[in-house]
């Protein structure tokens, strides 16, 4: 198999042992999807609980649903949140909890909300980003190797945010998972693969001796057509690129 099949081959995996052992918790199935799990709001309030979380000022959430709460903790803590747009498809947007009423934090933390919360940003103006926190199919909790739902959406987030400098090697990478997602496959990397640097379930903690680098920009040699159609702030970025 090549490493795209022995990458899928791990993610039906996992899907399908979420799905089996009854865990996988709205929107079902999960198959295709950054799974939702039962667990998952102890897992972000856990990961609330770290040094890393405590300490920094703006915080990057992807927005799937096993990460909502995440958001919402954010902006509970009083810190700025950046929340990249389903797909990208309209690139970021930027939460300010002092800009929203307090009990609108919730609503705030959902897709829908934080289009009528948050204000679109570009990453240029973005500000530094002190930690991210990304959803993952799969992750080797030994090596820091995550798969995410093959679209490639959290490298194209971390590779446009490293562009500007609002990211880099130094800038932890939290991944909050099931347990029955972590898994002890020697998950093969590609260039742009976004490591992690700390694993939470609703159980624990794993800090993660990586293995690899974080990745820098945009390897525009792996980036499709498709890519650039369904994302126009990356065509705008790969434009850029050539003038």
């Amino acid at each position: 198999m090549n490493v795209k099949d022995v990458k899928q081959a791990i993610r039906e995996r996992v899907w399908r042992l979420l799905e089996e052992k009854n865990t996988a918790a709205f929107p079902r199935p999960v198959y295709g999807r950054i799974p939702n799990f039962i667990g998952s709001e102890r897992a972000c309030e856990l990961a609330a609980s770290l040094p890393e979380f405590q300490g920094a000022h703006v915080i990057k959430v992807n927005p799937d649903s096993p990460q909502r709460r995440c958001r919402e903790i954010t902006l509970n803590s009083g810190k700025l949140l950046i929340m990249p747009t389903p797909r990208i498809k309209e690139g970021f947007l930027m939460l300010d909890p002092t800009k929203i009423p307090r009990h609108y934090y919730r609503e705030a933390s959902t897709i829908g909300g934080a289009f009528k919360w948050g204000k679109p940003i570009k990453p240029w103006d973005a500000p530094k980003i002190d930690l991210v926190v990304v959803g993952s199919v799969a992750v080797n909790p030994a090596t820091g190797r995550r798969l995410g739902k093959s679209h490639g959406y959290a490298e194209v987030e971390w590779g446009i945010m490293s562009m500007f400098g609002k990211v880099n090697e130094s800038t932890p990478v939290v991944t909050t998972v099931h347990d029955l997602q972590l898994v002890n496959d020697n998950i093969p990397k590609e260039p742009f693969d976004l490591p992690v640097d700390i694993v939470v379930t609703a159980s624990r903690v794993i800090r993660v001796s990586r293995v690899d680098v974080k990745p820098i920009g945009i390897y525009w040699e792996y980036v499709t057509e498709d890519m650039l159609r369904e994302i126009p702030l990356l065509a705008e970025l790969y434009d850029r690129s050539r003038q």
